[in-house]
């Protein structure tokens, strides 16, 4: 059997065990099948099995065809998803016929079967997380992801860029994420600023954080002014936003950062300082960065995306990367 996917399925293989020889082939190989069965009458086919291959694909990472996908609708000041990690073809083996009937079961020929599980960019995620709260265990849970969002990487392993609403911020790096250089920390009060600017009513904010709430206050803060690690914005014609942002030193002390932009098509971006400096560990340092639509971005530009990036002096080598992305309306 050659099972090949339907267009929303993309390249996404599964692998499934099944009960008949059977190869699974992604779109676009599918249609080369279907296109060589279209051209002769008397096609033929052979599945011919050479063992596990490893390192012979490099369009990994890849997200899967049905992993959610930005920008976020409901607060498109945050930058979704926020991070991929391993989630999809996750094989797991036990003792068990394959076609679950115990009578034709051998274990000396069929010893085991073999399942593919999903979903497990959770857990992957959050043993990271718990990686790097036993080496800072003082981070609070915002600097944690912070470290985890500025650390990750953005393409696939022949270079090419993941989009940023399928990614976020990128592919999760451990080893990076466990010396970041820089995080961007966010108290817990400063989530209800955030919370009342999205619309919830008071009573709403008050299950979440278990106190009592005021929303009527002017220090409303909308999604895109939360001390996020990430930029993310909708921008109509002749639009001009400014957004302030707080690091914390976490790499060494005596050190600097050199600020480096890649601007998304269509819009001009500026950092003010470029160069910031920290005597201690801990110290604190805020930027600004303005945001401005460009007169060139038509209507057919829907979006851009491009990244911030301080790159530190010296040996340490610290990058830190805030990808930006931008809805053109």
């Amino acid at each position: 059997m050659i099972l090949i996917n339907g267009v929303e399925d993309g390249d996404t293989i599964i692998p499934d065990a099944h009960v008949l020889p059977a190869s699974c082939l992604g779109y676009k190989d599918g249609l080369l099948v279907k296109g060589y069965l279209n051209s002769t009458s008397s096609p033929t086919a052979a599945i011919s099995f050479q063992g596990t291959l490893i390192g012979k694909s490099k369009i990994a990472p890849q997200v899967a065809s049905f992993s959610s996908r930005g920008p976020s609708l409901l607060s498109p000041g945050i930058l979704k998803p926020d991070i991929i990690g391993p989630g999809v073809n996750i094989l797991a083996a036990w003792a068990e016929s394959v076609d679950n009937a115990t009578n034709s079961f051998n274990e000396a020929t069929n010893p085991f079967n073999v399942i593919s599980g999903t979903s497990m960019s959770c857990p992957h995620l959050s043993g990271v997380a718990a990686l790097i709260k036993s080496a800072h265990p003082d981070w609070s849970p915002a600097a944690i992801k912070s470290a985890i969002l500025t650390t990750a990487y953005t393409a696939d392993l022949n270079g090419n860029p993941i989009s940023m609403f399928d990614r976020g911020s990128g592919h999760v790096h451990t080893l990076r994420a466990l010396n970041p250089g820089l995080v961007y920390d966010i108290e817990p009060d400063d989530y209800i600023p955030y919370l009342c600017g999205l619309g919830y009513s008071e009573q709403q904010v008050r299950y979440i954080v278990q106190r009592k709430v005021n929303c009527s206050t002017p220090t409303l803060i909308p999604g895109a002014q939360l001390n996020y690690p990430t930029f993310s914005m909708v921008l109509g014609a002749g639009d001009q936003m400014t957004y302030t942002r707080t690091v914390t030193n976490v790499g060494r002390p005596f050190s600097t950062y050199i600020s480096k932009v890649l601007s998304p098509q269509g819009v001009a971006v500026k950092v003010m300082p470029s160069v910031i400096r920290f005597k201690d560990l801990n110290d604190k340092a805020s930027y600004t960065v303005t945001f401005t639509r460009l007169e060139n971005v038509t209507r057919s530009s829907i979006i851009g995306q491009g990244s911030l990036v301080w790159n530190s002096i010296g040996d340490d080598g610290y990058k830190v990367v805030s990808t930006i992305a931008v809805v053109f309306v």
